[in-house]
């Protein structure tokens, strides 16, 4: 029985990056002699094992087997061997090892691709587990900055598997699970290029990618591309805020754009109700948690009014506010506003511009909310009490708001805005003439 650091940790450690977790695998040990030794067995799909003091996860040698193991799931066996072990990994540079005196057990060459920024699977065995096709995309994210590629070989048997239908068969969590991962990342944006690239993201993600190739306006959309645009658009969330939902509601916010009929393009008008539909039904089969969804499909719906806030009326304001349940979740309504922002500035040409619509929709709310069934006081029943408080909380956006155009007026003084019948955003976030419906 031995046991061996392997995987990430060493990874970073090479990499000159912080190890966040070790893990380590047996060699030689039935699970009973693990238990034995106190250490406590978690999952189910293969034993691992938490050290009794440090925590730390242990897991047995295994394999994986071909053809009778198509679900993916590794074997344990104590007659495994570490190299044996290694070689069921999916990329080079994660089927390393290191002995407890310290010694680099590198059978495959992962120290010499990592040096050189190559992701490239260990051998044939990577196509038994197409969750690894998002793993490499994840990957590209997390090193993007370190300059690492994808191996050509690697590539050519990401989209053979592809070809042959492996990605559609993956467990809808699994996908969720590495998609969330990715955004976690500083840079998302080559994990959805990686999937592009070997034909995967039609199949595990095929609202994203409808976005590519459908136009937009140049006027106000000098990147053209709906794709292009969401990505860029996701590289100013990942800027404004680390939360994986308020990046993720980026991600997402544009749905609709992919279904607007080819003889009203490139102008999209109404993508927005069509596009809360869609973000429903991917977060239905992606069985993507509440709060991701909630967030995601109020964005999608709302974030039109937002960029064209100093032509709204104060009654659909307030209507804004509520319908984002702005008065009992403020927190939403921040990230709201985070994803509208990033929307904004995720254009060509305007990454460093402003966007006044963001306080000045914070401000309205805390106006707005100041006003409660305490401040109207008693007297009123129930229902009236309700419109007592609406009436007033409107009246207050109406008399704030007022000030905020002359502002704004002022402010985009000699600036073009946008046609409203495009369903997009002008250069200063306004709109001309906004048909508004309450």
């Amino acid at each position: 029985m031995q046991s061996y650091l392997v995987g990430g940790a060493i990874r970073d450690k090479l990499l000159g990056l912080p190890v966040e977790e070790r893990d380590f695998v047996v060699v030689g040990a039935t699970p009973q002699e693990m238990l034995d030794l106190g250490y406590r067995q978690v999952g189910r799909d293969f034993p691992v094992f938490l050290h009794p003091k440090t925590h730390e996860e242990y897991a047995l040698a295994r394999t994986l087997r071909s053809g009778a193991n198509p679900t993916g799931k590794p074997h344990p066996e104590t007659s495994v061997s570490l190299q044996e072990d290694l070689a069921r990994r999916d990329l080079t540079i994660n089927a390393l090892a290191e002995t407890g005196e310290g010694q680099l057990i590198d059978p495959f060459g992962g120290e010499e691709d990592l040096r050189r920024g190559v992701l490239r699977h260990v051998s044939s065995a990577f196509a038994e587990d197409p969750i690894r096709i998002l793993r490499v995309a994840r990957f590209m994210a997390r090193y993007v900055s370190l300059g690492f590629t994808v191996a050509p070989e690697t590539l050519a048997l990401m989209q053979e598997m592809v070809r042959q239908g492996a990605v559609d068969a993956l467990v809808p969590e699994r996908v969720w699970q590495e998609l969330v991962s990715a955004l976690k990342e500083s840079d998302p944006r080559p994990f959805f290029d990686t999937l592009r690239e070997c034909s995967a993201l039609s199949r595990v993600l095929p609202e994203i990618d409808g976005l590519y190739g459908v136009p937009q306006p140049t006027r106000w959309h000098p990147e053209v591309d709906c794709g292009v645009h969401t990505l860029m658009a996701l590289r100013v969330a990942c800027e404004l805020s680390d939360a994986a939902e308020v990046r993720f509601a980026v991600l997402t916010h544009d749905l609709g754009k992919a279904t607007t009929p080819a003889h009203v393009l490139p102008s999209h008008y109404g993508h927005e109700g069509r596009g809360e539909r869609l973000v429903k039904q991917l977060c239905q089969r992606l069985k993507a948690p509440v709060r991701f969804r909630d967030l995601a499909m109020r964005c999608a719906a709302y974030h039109g009014y937002t960029h064209r806030l100093y032509e709204l009326r104060p009654k659909t304001i307030h209507k804004l506010l509520s319908g984002l349940d702005a008065f009992r979740q403020p927190e939403r309504l921040k990230q709201f506003l985070l994803v509208c922002e990033a929307d904004y500035r995720g254009r060509e040409g305007f990454h460093e511009r402003s966007y006044p619509q963001s306080a000045d929709l914070w401000r309205l709310y805390v106006v707005a909310s100041g006003v409660t069934a305490e401040s109207i006081g008693e007297g009123e029943p129930g229902w009236l009490k309700g419109e007592a408080i609406r009436r007033e909380r409107i009246q207050l956006i109406a008399d704030h708001l007022s000030v905020m155009k002359q502002t704004e007026m002022s402010a985009s003084a000699g600036q073009t805005v946008e046609n409203p019948e495009t369903g997009d955003i002008g250069a200063n976030g306004r709109t001309e003439g906004a048909k508004e419906k309450d």
